[in-house]
């Protein structure tokens, strides 16, 4: 993911340069794709790295946010989310594993995660502010709503998994 995000930024600085020098309306085109892309990437690091600092992979589980809905579980069938999530990449896997964390541990990282996720999903829609300079409201929507939905996907798979995770604590708890 850094690296994919420093090529990006690169990509920004180089189109944006050759834009400015040719005024060449398909450098504009790749200096706004490549900066849209650098913003995506870049916030997911940011917002990953904000949650990490201050979450530190610890959550209160009691808490409301982090409770299972009545209706989600229809949604996840609906959605597949089974068949699909172990194909998801994982960027800490080592903060899932039931080797090195307990249960509770794991909770508290997904917890986080779920939050970083879903924090991402709103920040994917600002670059729609961007609109009245450049134009290209097409090009911004689809790209912000693409992000969004690969945000959602995971932030659903966090709240998939948790339910699972918390039969693991009560089973420890009891023993």
């Amino acid at each position: 993911m850094k690296s994919t995000m420093v090529v990006a930024v690169l990509a920004t600085i180089i189109f944006t340069i050759l834009y400015r020098s040719t005024e060449n309306s398909v450098m504009l085109s790749l200096a706004i794709t490549a900066g849209t892309i650098s913003y995506h990437f870049v916030i997911r690091y940011v917002v990953a790295g904000i949650f990490s600092s201050v979450m530190q992979n610890r959550a209160d589980l009691s808490k409301t946010w982090y409770q299972q809905r009545t209706w989600e579980e229809k949604l996840y069938k609906k959605l597949h989310v089974k068949k699909w999530k172990s194909k998801m990449p994982t960027y800490e896997p080592e903060n899932f594993d039931l080797r090195i964390h307990t249960p509770e541990e794991i909770a508290g990282a997904m917890c986080q995660a779920e939050l970083s996720h879903e924090v991402i999903v709103i920040f994917s829609f600002l670059p729609l502010l961007t609109v009245p300079a450049f134009g290209a409201f097409w090009v911004f929507l689809i790209t912000s709503v693409l992000s969004a939905m690969i945000d959602l996907s995971f932030a659903i798979m966090q709240r998939y998994n948790r339910p699972r995770i918390m039969k693991l604590c009560k089973r420890r708890k009891k023993n």
